[in-house]
């Protein structure tokens, strides 16, 4: 009975931590539907008398969403695609190959690990102005084409992997390359997947850095074109609402098909609490 109990209370505080995670979803999903003023009501109104379904459609004529949507597809996959290909080397690298200062070079980039990501923001910045690559592609992109967490998080995953097998595939005149491909990364497909998905969402939803580096309409990306919604007269809520869940719908339904990868991924890595 006692065990009863107990597991009826770790249900029920679990079902309020997901009911207060899906709030602001909700609350995203129910203004965007709300007419202007019942959008900034006081007190507010949960529940619209008559859904506008309208405001998607004002909110997709209000920016060319389209131009948005494309770019945001261009970087995430582009950054994804090369994030996860310099990832594999480097963790190949650092988990089955031996040369001289590997731990100690494995050691310092874990360090840079600590380095707030806003410190790096200026010298990325005059890097590429002086490259001449504001407001193109390759100022969204180069930067992210590498991350020391996917290093660490594969490595984790490819050590996993027998050093028998690696001997022994060697042995029977398979080059590094073959192994790579043919072998670790089939076997550590559920941490690569997780490391791809945790990028997909970061790059999609990425604000900061496209804004610092796109003054040119055409080069914005989604997130940054929600501020299309914000005047000098005020902010649109119903419609910065509904181009909102234009941004973010995708991205939910993305992770719902692909959260169990998560979860196998980091238990193989070894990140597990």
């Amino acid at each position: 009975m006692k065990k009863t109990w107990h597991l009826i209370v770790i249900y029920l505080i679990l079902s309020l931590g997901g009911l207060m995670m899906m709030l602001p979803f909700y609350w995203m999903l129910a203004t965007s539907l709300k007419t202007a003023g019942q959008a900034t009501a006081i007190p507010p109104i949960w529940l619209p008398d008559s859904p506008q379904w309208s405001n998607y459609k004002q909110a997709l004529e209000a920016a060319p969403f389209g131009r948005y949507f494309i770019n945001s597809l261009i970087v995430t996959f582009t950054t994804t695609s090369g994030e996860i290909f310099t990832s594999i080397l480097a963790a190949f690298a650092f988990s089955k190959m031996k040369f001289w200062g590997k731990d100690l070079l494995f050691v310092i980039l874990l360090g840079t690990m600590m380095v707030p990501g806003e410190l790096m923001t200026i010298p990325n910045f005059v890097t590429l102005s002086d490259w001449g690559l504001i407001n193109t592609y390759g100022a969204l992109i180069l930067p992210w084409l590498a991350s020391v967490f996917s290093v660490f998080t594969l490595k984790q995953s490819f050590q996993s992997v027998p050093d028998e097998l690696y001997y022994a595939a060697k042995t029977d005149g398979a080059s590094d390359w073959r192994f790579l491909w043919e072998m670790m990364v089939p076997l550590s497909k559920s941490s690569i997947i997780a490391v791809m998905i945790l990028k997909v969402i970061g790059s999609w939803n990425a604000f900061m850095w496209p804004l610092i580096v796109t003054t040119d309409r055409n080069m914005r990306t989604l997130p940054v074109g929600l501020q299309a919604f914000t005047t000098e007269a005020g902010t649109k809520f119903e419609l910065l609402m509904a181009a909102s869940a234009i941004v973010v719908i995708p991205m939910i339904i993305f992770y719902l098909v692909f959260q169990k990868h998560i979860i196998r991924g980091i238990s193989r890595s070894g990140l597990k609490g």
